[in-house]
Parts: C-alpha cells; sequence; structure tokens
C-alpha cells in the first residue's frame, strides 16, 4: 500500500470533519484554520470510539491543537457530570487514559483511578467472572459481548500500566481469556457476538463483522499497551489472532469488503467492520504478532474503504447500533446510517496508513 501523505492526511481530516456532522453531534466549529473544538454532547461508546480515534490522530499527526481540542472536551464533559458507570460509557476513558500523560490534570487522573477500580469491585460479573455486558438501557444478565473488550479492558489494561497497578493488567488479560472460550468459535476461528449463561448459547450464532472486528482490534491494542505479557499469554492470543485473520481473509470479497454476517454473501457489505480488520490486521504485522502475509488482507480491505468516503468525509455503507441479535435475519435487516464508530474506525484505519507511510520515508532516507 503505497499512499502519498499529504493524500492520507487530505482523507484523515475529512472523516475527522464528517465524524463531528454526524448523529446528533453539533457541528464542529472552527476556532482557527486547522483546529476544532469538539461538541459530542454524548458520553458512550460510539464517541469513546471517536475520540480514541481523535486522540490517535493527534498523536499521528502532532496536532497539539487537536490535543488541547480533546483536554477542552473532557473537561466540560466531566464538569457537567457524567453518566451512570456501565461497559459502554467506559469507552471513553481509553483516550483519556492516554490524554492525561498530555495535559497535567491530577483530578482527571483520580477519575482514571477510581473508574478502573470501579471496573474490579463494581461491575457485574458472570459465570467465571466476565465482565457482564451491562449497558444503560438494560442489564444483560449473564451476558458476553465481544465489544466489551474493546470498550472496557483495554482502557483497565493502559490503567494498570500507567499506575503500576498489574492487578488491573490481569485481570484486563483475563477477560481476554474468558471472552475467547466462550465467544470464539474453534471450528472457524471466528467470533460469536454474544453468549449467555441463562441456556448457554450463543444467540443467533451470529459470526457478527463489527464485533470481530473489536476483537481484530483489541488484540494487537492490548499487545501494544502491555508490551511484556507472559510467554503463555502471548502465544495464546496471537494463536486466537492469527486463527481469526486466517478465517477472514478467506470471507473477503472481491472488492475488499466483509459482510455484515461474514460467512454470508447475501448480508450487505459492512465498512466499518471491514476499516476495523484493516486496521487491526496491519497493527498485528506491525507489532510482529502477524506475519506480513495477511499485508494483501489489510491492503485490500483499506482501498474499499476509501472508496466508502463521501466528499462530505461521511462513511458510507455503516450499519447500525446492532443489540443482540436472535435470528440471523436480524443482522441482515439491520439499516446503514452515519454513525461516528464508523468514521473512528476508518479514521484509527487511516493514522496507521500515515504512521506506515512515515516508517516507509524514515528507511528511504537512512
Amino acid at each position: 500500500m503505497h499512499h502519498d501523505r499529504q493524500e492520507l492526511l487530505g482523507y484523515l481530516q475529512n472523516v475527522a470533519t464528517g465524524l463531528s456532522r454526524i448523529r446528533g453531534i453539533n457541528e464542529t466549529a472552527p476556532i482557527t484554520e486547522g483546529t476544532f473544538s469538539i461538541q459530542f454532547d454524548e458520553w458512550d461508546w460510539e464517541i469513546g470510539v471517536g475520540v480514541y480515534g481523535l486522540y490517535r490522530h493527534a498523536c499521528q499527526t502532532g496536532d497539539l491543537d487537536l490535543i488541547g481540542a480533546l483536554a477542552d472536551w473532557y473537561e466540560w464533559q466531566i464538569s457537567r457530570g457524567l453518566p451512570p458507570r456501565q461497559v459502554n460509557s467506559t469507552a471513553p476513558m481509553l483516550a483519556l487514559s492516554f490524554l492525561i500523560d498530555d495535559v497535567d490534570r491530577p483530578e482527571w487522573e483520580a477519575l482514571v483511578k477510581d473508574w478502573a477500580e470501579w471496573l474490579m469491585t463494581g461491575l457485574a460479573r458472570t459465570e467465571d467472572g466476565g465482565f457482564q455486558h451491562v449497558v444503560k438501557e438494560r442489564m444483560n444478565d449473564g451476558e458476553l459481548w465481544d465489544d466489551t473488550l474493546f470498550m472496557t479492558c483495554l482502557f483497565l489494561a493502559r490503567a494498570g500500566k500507567r499506575f503500576d497497578r498489574p492487578d488491573w493488567v490481569e485481570e484486563a488479560v483475563y477477560q481476554f481469556m474468558i471472552h475467547t472460550r466462550y465467544l470464539g468459535d474453534a471450528k472457524s476461528g471466528l467470533w460469536y457476538h454474544g453468549w449467555t449463561f441463562k441456556g448457554r448459547h450463543n444467540f443467533a450464532n451470529a459470526l457478527w463483522a463489527r464485533g470481530n472486528s473489536w476483537i481484530t482490534i483489541a488484540i494487537p491494542e492490548l499487545f501494544s499497551i502491555v508490551e511484556t505479557l507472559p510467554p503463555a499469554t502471548h502465544r495464546y492470543l496471537t494463536n486466537v489472532l492469527s486463527s481469526q485473520v486466517s478465517a477472514l481473509a478467506e470471507l473477503q470479497n472481491e472488492e475488499g469488503f466483509f459482510y455484515t454476517l461474514l460467512d454470508d454473501p447475501s448480508a450487505p457489505i459492512e465498512a466499518s467492520a471491514t476499516a476495523g480488520i484493516a486496521y487491526g490486521i496491519s497493527r498485528g504485522i506491525s507489532l510482529g504478532i502477524l506475519p506480513r502475509t495477511f499485508r494483501p488482507v489489510a491492503d485490500k480491505a483499506f482501498r474499499a474503504v476509501l472508496g466508502c468516503i463521501g466528499d462530505d468525509g461521511i462513511v458510507a455503507h455503516v450499519s447500525d447500533g446492532t443489540p443482540m441479535g436472535h435470528t440471523l435475519d436480524f443482522y441482515r435487516r439491520i439499516p446503514d446510517i452515519p454513525a461516528p464508530y464508523g468514521q473512528a474506525l476508518t479514521m484509527l484505519m487511516l493514522v496507521d496508513a500515515l504512521a506506515l507511510s512515515a516508517e516507509t520515508e524514515r528507511s528511504r532516507v537512512s
């Protein structure tokens, strides 16, 4: 994959601007040319993925104004009072756990520590000590969902590393293990959307694309946060990811997309999942946990998603937020909408492409 840095920055700026235009999020207000006031009114998982994408964008491009805009947004949200704690409302904590390295705010550090401790002691658990997928709408008693690892466990691992709490890191890693046990499909290497201990089944047995993409992303992100995983754990999760990506490679269509139901070509294509999978594979290769033979899969997915970015920056072919389905047809019928997570996953994919471009340029110079 060879793209000019300015071209990639153009795509990234366009998608970041598109993120500000959608889903009840107030129009991003320019402060000065090239800087933004972030006005997301919600504090939830969709925005959590979005602000993490913006943070990674700021770090990759060295955009201190964007770091400042993120800090302003967190200040506004925290000062007006955060919503009740649950899995999805934990998602914005991931970017905050990194942002405290850039902004000297002791009270934010205290919030990060307190929220991590709440995950350890306050979040409902399933059998075997799994993080129950509690959301604002319902408790989801006895349920594990594959979204949980990205929404909560990456934050917990990062907080554990930041504040030297190996017990937090260990718990985050344990959640990866327990979710793999109940959501990973041993036959295919792919992941089911959910598991319930009430009846002990995987609901519709849906191999849901975006759910799988959270895993393709989360495992490399965990490796980047926790650089010294125990050898057996490192080996185990490396093989989990490799098995999944091997299966994904077989299910990618000719254009580079993945279907909403990965194994069902009659289901709609899904650009947010395709972007997430492209990002996760590329990150896995860069971190040395996936072989370079998977690079064509990531590159093909990358090109497919680029073709979905409109002139207004909105990424097309992104399916709506998806609760647990009890039939496969439920997933086929989820409509496409402009969505913050579609923008954010595309931004993560572009940020990674920028990093690879910079690395290629450095190698040429040297």
